[in-house]
């Protein structure tokens, strides 16, 4: 099982690499992802109403509504800040330091606030997952792009604790489902007409990116699942600066690229 779950969390980091450079290519990241989420959610209701009746129609409790409202809400200020990052800044920079935020912010509350104890290999991998994101985004210069990425790695952190409990409330597709419909309904106050030919693939790649992690998280631990989902920076940092001409500083983003998913696996592998 263990196996299963380290695969998908690292396809799901693919899904997610591919739907945020549509996002961060799209003229309104934010109203692009406001219509993109209801059709993803859309294209895969028949799917889950499928499995809910071949499942023996499992109940919906309201403790796994209320855990995915909360998810949604929390998802809906990532998407706000994630999209003010991609419209101020390069996704060869925000990228690394929105997804590397969210594994030292759990290492941090792991020592502050529940009292647990670090090892060397563990400290070295905060280390090295710190100087990524500074290589990736350094605080000179950056400004508001910089500090919307490290809110929408705090809200990373915050959304993928929560799943963490709801997908353990019942099948963790039907959570996913629950969730995804929230989502949808938070955002559809920015919703905008848009071209299905922009929004179907990308609301497509981030049902399933989020459906594959859900997956995962129901088959392993948050520790071991969320580092995974790392992977996805090196994939996004070298296609921002091949093939959206990133290149200002490229050595050091591709450099913080490699050390964000290095010290990720240094703490999935503690």
């Amino acid at each position: 099982m263990i196996g299963l779950a380290i695969a998908l969390a690292c396809s799901s980091a693919v899904f997610h690499a591919v739907w945020n450079l549509r996002l961060k290519a799209a003229e309104d990241p934010l109203r692009t992802a406001a219509v993109a989420v209801p059709v993803g959610a859309a294209l895969v209701t028949p799917l889950a109403g499928v499995l809910w009746l071949l499942s023996g129609r499992p109940a919906l409790s309201l403790e796994s509504w209320a855990i995915a409202v909360l998810s949604g809400g929390v998802e809906l200020a990532y998407f706000h800040t994630l999209s003010e990052a991609y419209r101020r800044g390069e996704v060869s920079s925000v990228y690394p330091v929105a997804r590397g935020t969210a594994p030292v912010l759990a290492a941090a509350i792991g020592l502050f606030v529940l009292d647990e104890r670090m090892v060397a290999l563990q400290a070295a991998g905060v280390a090295v997952l710190i100087a990524g994101i500074w290589m990736a985004g350094p605080p000179v210069g950056r400004g508001p792009a910089l500090v919307h990425a490290l809110l929408t790695g705090a809200l990373i952190a915050t959304y993928q604790s929560i799943d963490a409990v709801g997908v353990y409330l019942g099948p963790w597709w039907l959570y996913a489902w629950e969730v995804l419909v929230c989502r949808s309904l938070w955002l559809l106050p920015w919703a905008r007409r848009g071209s299905l030919r922009d929004v179907v693939p990308t609301g497509l790649s981030t049902t399933v990116a989020y459906s594959m992690v859900l997956a995962a998280l129901s088959l392993a631990p948050l520790a071991l699942v969320a580092p995974l989902r790392e992977t996805g920076v090196v994939l996004v940092g070298l296609w921002g600066v091949l093939r959206m001409g990133e290149r200002r500083g490229a050595p050091l983003k591709l450099g913080g690229a490699v050390a964000v998913l290095a010290g990720a696996a240094i703490l999935a592998v503690h």
